[in-house]
Order: C-alpha cells, then structure tokens, then sequence
C-alpha cells in the first residue's frame, strides 16, 4: 500500500535547525502536490508549506522566510528545511501528498523547541 514516512523530528533549542523529510513509495511520487502539516496540542492543525508537482513552493506567514521545501522526485521524498525555530514551531508535522481526488497522508514527526 502507499506509504508516506516522515523523519527528522526531534528536540532543539529555540534559534536551532531542523531538516524533515516525507518519503513515499508506491505512488507516481512526482504528479503529486505534498504539503506539510502541523499541529501543537489544543490547536486546530494548519497547513505549514505545500509544493507543487512542477516545484512552486507555498508558505503560511509564519514561516515564510525561516522555512524552505524542496523536492527530490529520483528519491521520492520532500524536506522541510527548518531555520531560527521558535517555541512555537512545536508540534507534530505531517505530510500529506495530493493528487486529483487521492490524499495520502504520513504518521508524523514530532518536532519540540525549547526556549
């Protein structure tokens, strides 16, 4: 079946980096659109960075600029690229590939900064 694995969660200190990274098997990895998510607890999840299968990338405000995605189709995997994380980058990140009416989505990673 379609398997979205995400890794490269873990704990860092406010102002650190993080690298996620989304990889897919058993889909046409490069026709799909993958957009990453997160959601801290209590919280309603939101949609962080999304990129397209010809490559543009979109960002919610509060990441634009710290936040880079990027993709390599031959690996079939996409990475979040996370710079001067906050303690409110904390939650646990999904990623979800989209493709007409199929939508696949990852396990999650969590991702905690402490200040």
């Amino acid at each position: 079946q379609v398997q979205l694995v995400e890794s490269g969660g873990g704990l860092v200190q406010a102002g650190g980096s993080l690298r996620l990274s989304c990889a897919a098997s058993r889909i046409t990895f490069a026709l799909y659109k993958i957009t990453w998510y997160r959601q801290a607890p209590e919280k309603q999840r939101e949609s962080v960075a999304l990129i397209t299968s010809n490559g543009t990338a979109n960002y919610a405000d509060s990441v634009k600029g710290r936040f880079t995605i990027s993709r390599d189709n031959a690996k079939n995997t996409v990475y979040l690229q996370m710079n001067s994380l906050k303690p409110e980058d904390t939650a646990v990140y999904s990623c979800a590939a989209t493709w007409h009416n199929l939508l696949y989505w990852g396990q999650g990673t969590q991702v905690t900064v402490s200040s």
